[in-house]
């Protein structure tokens, strides 16, 4: 079975989907099986993460599968703890090591940590690992304008992708639009919230009635109309089945306004604000 999902090309020339698959807590053999499910049913972008401790468990999927490497997009992340620029080295070559691979397609900083002021060394490293072939892309996760605006004054290179939670409940519009300024990819982190229990709303439930399709299938229609690249997580096949089959129709512009007035100040899940958050 094979789903055709759209592509987008990113400033520095790297084609991806514009959804792929969430791996978080996806680990073991089941975790791999899942993620070779996921593949086989049209699934080409597979986001991971150093701290998500399954970067081999990606790797061995990528092995099972009968999909050429070169097809596939996938993606790691650095932590906050290995931001000085030696570390960061060290750790993206330890990714590799972890999954078995030649290059990543993507590699992001994970959180800016502005208060160790480590993240613009990081990016160096980035820098200096994609020219030697190890990375094709690099991006960041989380990053405000003002983190961007540094990274691009003190090294020249700005990130092709920044990965950002986005959600009906925190639609980030102000910081989608700087990206479309920017030519920077929007993508989605929780792109369904952490709960399905939260998008249980009328709201939701007339716009999907109206489709025949489901709620989780609307938001996901949401974020690809908004430009925003979604990586739902799921180790189910029927549920990865159901989170790309989104291609079929529209929303309208009201049903998208709809959507995003949903957003409220204080939509964070976790109140996760990258100005003062760290994650190491």
């Amino acid at each position: 079975m094979r789903n055709a999902i759209p592509e987008i090309t990113l400033h520095d020339g790297l084609t991806i989907p514009v959804m792929g698959l969430g791996t978080y807590l996806l680990k073991g053999n089941e975790g791999a099986y899942a993620i070779n499910n996921a593949i086989d049913i049209g699934y080409r972008l597979i986001d991971s993460a150093y701290n998500y401790e399954n970067e081999g468990t990606v790797g061995e999927a990528v092995r099972r599968c009968s999909v050429p490497r070169e097809q596939l997009r996938i993606t790691s992340k650095l932590p906050g703890r290995y931001q000085s620029y030696e570390k960061a080295v060290i750790t993206i070559e330890e990714s590799l090591y972890r999954a078995n691979l030649d290059y990543y397609d993507l590699y992001l900083i994970h959180w800016p940590n502005p208060k160790q002021d480590l993240y613009v060394e990081a990016w160096q490293a980035l820098i200096d690992a994609k020219e030697k072939g190890l990375i094709r892309s690099i991006g960041v996760c989380n990053f405000l304008p003002e983190h961007i605006e540094r990274l691009e004054k003190e090294t020249g290179v700005k990130p092709s992708i920044n990965q950002i939670e986005l959600h009906p409940f925190f639609n980030q519009a102000e910081q989608r639009k700087y990206h479309e300024e920017k030519n920077i990819a929007t993508q989605s982190w929780s792109p369904l919230t952490r709960g399905f229990k939260e998008l249980q709303i009328d709201t939701l439930q007339k716009i999907a009635v109206q489709h025949n399709k489901t709620i989780v299938q609307i938001v996901l229609r949401w974020h690809y109309q908004l430009g925003a690249i979604s990586i739902p997580k799921s180790a189910s096949l029927e549920r990865q089945l159901e989170n790309i089959s989104i291609f079929d129709f529209s929303l309208d512009e009201t049903e998208m306004k709809i959507i995003s007035e949903l957003s409220r100040s204080d939509g964070r899940i976790n109140n996760q604000d990258p100005a003062v958050y760290e994650e190491f």
